[in-house]
């Protein structure tokens, strides 16, 4: 809270997603799966902990539940209907308010970047108001923010949603802020601009 207090303070408009519970991973993989056009083995991880008896057959009730309720890959609301549950929806909601209130979401863990994608399927322009904390251990997770040409701040192999990887970024940000607005200039300090091998010109 103390950090959600001192953006606010400083003017930053920023939130986190973030989720609790237990088998959405099974409703996320299901989801990317069909948005994707992947295999569900190859989407499909272990979660909170499955054994490999346990991850087949979250594989296999995935497989089912796509084929019972025939979600159409090309409508992203009809698969989150057929598929997904309130914390997706929620999520996805979320995003597409950020974008047209112009407010930055941070994107937490796997289960928040498949409610991104939702978001972004739904009204690709939702995509202007998202960040990536990290990337999810989860096997669809970077296939997720690839397809949403967002790359992670943070790549530690975490499992965690519960908004652990947004909050974890935020201090990356504060520094990223910090050196936009208040590091010196080459001007400033009198020394010549550095120009790389290539030509580019760095305009600090």
């Amino acid at each position: 809270m103390e950090l959600v207090k001192d953006y606010k303070a400083k003017g930053y408009k920023i939130f986190a997603t973030g989720e609790m519970g237990i088998g959405n991973t099974t409703t996320a993989s299901a989801i990317a799966a069909v948005l994707l056009g992947k295999p569900v083995h190859e989407v499909t991880g272990f979660g909170a902990g499955l054994s490999d008896d346990g991850l087949q057959h979250k594989i296999d009730i995935i497989e089912q539940a796509i084929k019972v309720n025939s979600p159409k890959p090309q409508d992203a609301l009809d698969v989150l209907m057929k598929l997904g549950g309130f914390d997706i929806a929620a999520m996805a909601g979320i995003f597409l308010g950020g974008a047209l209130y112009r407010v930055n979401i941070l994107i937490d863990g796997f289960i928040s970047a498949v409610s991104a994608l939702v978001a972004a399927r739904l009204c690709p322009a939702a995509v202007c108001a998202m960040l990536a904390s990290h990337v999810s251990a989860e096997p669809a997770a970077r296939m997720v923010l690839n397809a949403l040409a967002l790359p992670p701040l943070i790549n530690a192999e975490m499992r965690l949603g519960e908004g652990t990887g947004a909050v974890a970024a935020l201090p990356l940000l504060d520094m990223a802020l910090a050196v936009y607005h208040d590091m010196s200039s080459f001007s400033d300090i009198g020394m010549q601009a550095y120009t790389p091998l290539g030509g580019y010109k760095c305009e600090l």
